[in-house]
Parts: C-alpha cells; structure tokens; sequence
C-alpha cells in the first residue's frame, strides 16, 4: 500500500507523510529480487474459487496505490512501466473530476505545516479546541475532552495528538462542522490567499487523461469512492451513490468494469458496504488491515476484507536482507 511517491526534499511540502523516490525504486529492485509481482486479474482468479483454484506463485506481490495523487503517474507509472509491474490505483472520483481537495488530503497539509514538532501540533490542537467552542451550541458537541480521549491513541505511525487530529476532523464531528473547521485551517495555513483550492487540486491529483492512459497501458484502476468517506459510517443509499459514481469513472476511462475493485476510504467498511459491493459485480475490497493475504480461505466474504501491508512494512534497501514479513506463512 503506497500514497504519496515523491522527491521529498525539493518538494513544496518537504514534511509530508510520503515516500521518496529514491526510497521507491530501491524497494522495487528489493520486490524483484525477493517477490513475484502479480496483476489483480491474477489475484481475483486466486480468490474465484467458482472457477477452480488457480495458485499465485509463491511470495506474489500486489502493489497498490492509493488517491491518485499526480505523483503516481509522473513518479511510479514509469518506474512500474519500466520494471513490467502492474500497479492498482484507486481514485477517489470528486477531487478528479471536480477538482475538489479531499479533506483527508487538507488535514495532511495542514498538519505538514507544524512540522510534526509538538509545540506546533498542540497549538493546532488548542486552535481547533476553540473552534468547537463557538460552535459547541449550533451542534451541541460533547465537552472537547471526551473527544480527545476518545479518539487520541496512537498508530503505528502517528503518536496520538496527530490521530485525534485526523480522527477528529475526519469521522468525529458532525460533518459539516468538521468540513468547515477543515477548510478554514486549510485556506489559513496551506493555501494563505496565494493559491486556489482547484490549482492546488491540480498539482495534487491526476486528471482523467492521464488515468485514461495509465488504464489503456495495463494499470488496473480501481473504486475508492467519490467523497472519500468512511464508508461504514454512511446509511446505504450514501454508501450505493459511492459506489456508483466509481464504476461510473472507472467504465468512463476505460477501465474493466468487470473485473472492477475497491479500496475502502481509510480502510473502512462494515457488511452494508460488502452487501452492495457483491450486488454491483466488485469482485476484491482491499482494507488497511496489516496482514498477508489468504486467497485459498473458504469464508466466503474474504475477497471482500483482503489485508495489506504498507509500504514501511517492508525494507527500502535492494541489498537488505529479507525481514520477518518475506519469511510469515498464511
């Protein structure tokens, strides 16, 4: 699992959560020497067990990508295209189309800009502290601390200031308050008058051509919603409109419609999400839960909750030796 792929260090945003590239290719030529990548259609038919057990080789590789950031077609295609690797890339539909930023991608910016020193995350924190104090009457919030307790444990990658923030202003409050407060720290401290939201939209994802030739060069291209919500915090029909308005892109670009799958937003699901994905011909759901995957269980509803690892989980250095991952069995 990848998001952002970039030359870091002569970025704009230099301290944002990401990849470099120079960190990339050294884990593709690893993956080669250790992995045998796979293309979805040969990870799909691993799961069809309709169609007779089809065996992956052993150690098979899929890589995905997710939000179709621009950086995963002018960084990664070619890299991928040079080593004959099929990538997945899941596109959340609105920030494309209409050149929206999603405001997961606005919390990553906004937090880039404290630098991850903690005298800055706590003066974000105590900002938006006071932000839902003026709005504690119109929406009638639980006092600030039962959020932070709440919410605030850490991730394997974040320790728990920076979750709260992002769980807060993801999925915690209302969402039109979490959708204002979001965009009013992202105009204060990204954008600072000097730039649109749809300019930054632009730098930031890839836009429909550019998805269009990745898919006519072999790319799967996949369902990753159109608002980018948790998916299993909406009631059904939301969760169907999602849906539809990715096959709806997927079909528009050229992608296989088929043989469609999705990424769930944030790696959230629950079996509302399943049940729609089944009734619209999905055939795999990736989640962000940290695991190999097991094409050969019988439970039914595995193609549906396939786990993956992030791309920390496995070494960077081509010349590393294997670690604890490469040698686990299913």
């Amino acid at each position: 699992m990848y998001h952002y792929v970039r030359d870091l260090k002569h970025s704009r945003y230099p301290d944002i959560k990401g990849l470099d590239v120079s960190l990339f290719k050294d884990q593709i030529a690893y993956i080669k020497r250790h992995y045998t990548p796979v293309t979805m259609q040969e990870v799909i038919d691993a799961f069809d067990v309709r169609g007779g057990v089809k065996k992956l080789p052993q150690k098979a590789i899929l890589l995905t990508f997710d939000d179709a950031y621009i950086d995963h077609f002018t960084t990664v295609f070619p890299i991928l295209h040079e080593n004959k690797i099929q990538g997945c890339f899941y596109a959340p539909v609105k920030a494309i189309t209409e050149n929206t930023v999603l405001d997961v991608n606005k919390i990553h910016f906004i937090i880039e800009q404290t630098h991850y020193q903690p005298q800055n995350i706590a003066a974000l924190i105590d900002e938006i502290k006071q932000l839902m104090n003026e709005a504690q009457s119109q929406y009638q919030l639980l006092p600030f601390d039962q959020y932070f307790n709440r919410l605030a444990v850490a991730s394997r990658f974040d320790c728990r200031e920076i979750v709260f923030i992002k769980r807060l202003l993801q999925v915690g409050l209302p969402e039109a308050l979490r959708s204002a407060i979001t965009q009013q720290l992202f105009e204060k401290y990204v954008l600072h008058n000097e730039i649109t939201e749809q300019a930054f939209s632009r730098e930031l994802y890839m836009n429909v051509d550019q998805m269009r030739c990745m898919a006519q060069c072999g790319m799967h291209i996949g369902a990753h919603g159109y608002d980018h919500y948790w998916l299993g915090s909406l009631p059904r029909e939301k969760q169907e409109f999602e849906i539809q308005q990715s096959v709806a892109f997927i079909k528009s670009i050229g992608g296989d419609v088929t043989n469609w799958t999705i990424c769930y937003p944030y790696g959230n699901y629950n079996e509302t999400t399943i049940d729609l994905c089944k009734q619209y011909g999905c055939k795999l759901g990736l989640t962000t839960e940290v695991d190999l995957a097991d094409t050969t269980t019988p439970e039914p509803n595995a193609p549906y909750r396939v786990p993956r690892l992030d791309t920390n989980d496995l070494p960077k250095d081509q010349n590393t030796a294997p670690n604890t991952w490469y040698t686990k069995t299913i």
